[in-house]
């Protein structure tokens, strides 16, 4: 299920609980996230940016929509990497994409 948003709205932010892959809650505690956006078969991503860490227990996070970031409409694939205090990187959802869908708004 697609994610839906209209062009040029920075709100609802996107929440995500970020899930090994039976399942279960991954503590991100001590770790950086970032928010990746790119569109739907292209290469280059739309955004790269900082995301929220909202509980790090439960693997709660949040991106917070900029300026700029549904000025375009379309279909696009999203993800947040994790950077681990160890210095590992994880990538979720971590068996497919996100997927969000940037609709025209009226006026």
């Amino acid at each position: 299920m697609a994610f839906k948003i209209k062009t040029n709205d920075t709100s609802p932010s996107l929440l995500s609980s970020l899930q090994d892959g039976d399942g279960n809650a991954v503590d991100i505690s001590s770790a950086a996230v970032r928010f990746h956006m790119t569109p739907l078969g292209g290469t280059t991503p739309k955004i790269d940016a900082a995301a929220i860490l909202v509980d790090g227990p439960t693997g709660a996070v949040r991106y917070d929509w900029a300026a700029g970031d549904t000025d375009t409409e379309g279909a696009f694939v999203a993800e947040f990497e994790v950077t681990y205090a160890s210095g590992a990187i994880e990538t979720f959802p971590n068996s497919e994409q996100l997927r969000i869908d940037v609709v025209a708004d009226l006026a």
